[in-house]
């Protein structure tokens, strides 16, 4: 088993990518409208795997609190540079805990945890349970887990079929609420598709 993430194994052009999109005026923050309609004003999110900080920075402007960690200090510099506002830190997923975030002078307890855009199939061989388990200490007690990657791999990306991810959501402390297939909302359809996930910390 490899220490090094799978995103640390491959060069994606990702940061490259999402700057142009924007540059270009497309819209790029899919995923913040469905975290917004989960929160009441003024919550607190962590955007974990931000990258060059899109989501946090459109849940900032939507009025609530939000943070970015990421382990890619060239996205969080993109993320400086984009969005100088935007409080991010460097910071592995399987590293999260309260202490690791109050050493950033971070919150230590959120609302929501946005965890998108494919971070999960990126993580180090058998990272899953951990970081799942690490983000579940930093949410409130009726906080919530809003995930969302392609099932089928591809990229450098591991495949990861819905029914395994789950397993391993609830094997670290957080119970599906509600599954689809993209983040407006349509039925999930299978195995080859985007899965998109909300689930409660128990």
């Amino acid at each position: 088993m490899s220490n090094l993430s799978r995103w640390e194994q491959g060069h994606h052009g990702y940061g490259a990518r999402f700057a142009q999109l924007l540059k270009d005026g497309v819209d790029i923050t899919g995923e913040a409208r469905l975290a917004d309609a989960l929160l009441p004003r003024n919550s607190r999110v962590l955007d974990a795997g931000c990258g060059m900080g899109r989501i946090a920075a459109a849940l900032e402007e939507a009025g609530h609190d939000a943070y970015g960690v990421d382990l890619d200090a060239d996205l969080l510099a993109q993320a400086g540079r984009t969005y100088p506002a935007l409080p991010v830190a460097q910071v592995r997923l399987e590293d999260v805990s309260p202490d690791s975030l109050a050493a950033q002078e971070f919150p230590t307890s959120y609302d929501l945890i946005v965890c998108v855009g494919n971070v999960l199939t990126f993580l180090a061989e058998e990272a899953e349970r951990p970081a799942l388990s690490a983000l579940r200490t930093v949410v409130t007690p009726e906080g919530r887990l809003l995930a969302g990657f392609h099932q089928d791999g591809g990229s450098g990306r591991r495949s990861y079929p819905a029914e395994e991810f789950i397993a391993d959501a609830e094997a670290s402390g957080w119970q599906l609420e509600s599954r689809f297939a993209t983040y407006d909302l349509r039925p999930e359809p299978g195995e080859d598709m985007f899965f998109v996930g909300i689930f409660r910390a128990v």
